[in-house]
């Protein structure tokens, strides 16, 4: 669980990284990175979920 946290953070970081780069720059591939970034971390983070609520409910049975 530690190294999601850490993950979680960096790609926290990496987000707003791109964020500040495109506001900075005025170039649009910064914010595509970061909305890249940000698509496959939300899908990472909803198939982990649903591994760990499959988990749970293996356990039930």
């Amino acid at each position: 669980m530690l190294l999601l946290r850490i993950v979680g953070i960096l790609t926290a970081f990496a987000i707003g990284a791109g964020i500040v780069a495109y506001l900075l720059t005025g170039r649009r591939d910064y914010l595509l990175l970061a909305g890249r970034i940000a698509k496959f971390a939300l899908i990472f983070a909803l198939v982990l979920f649903a591994l760990l609520a499959f988990e749970r409910l293996i356990v039930m049975v």
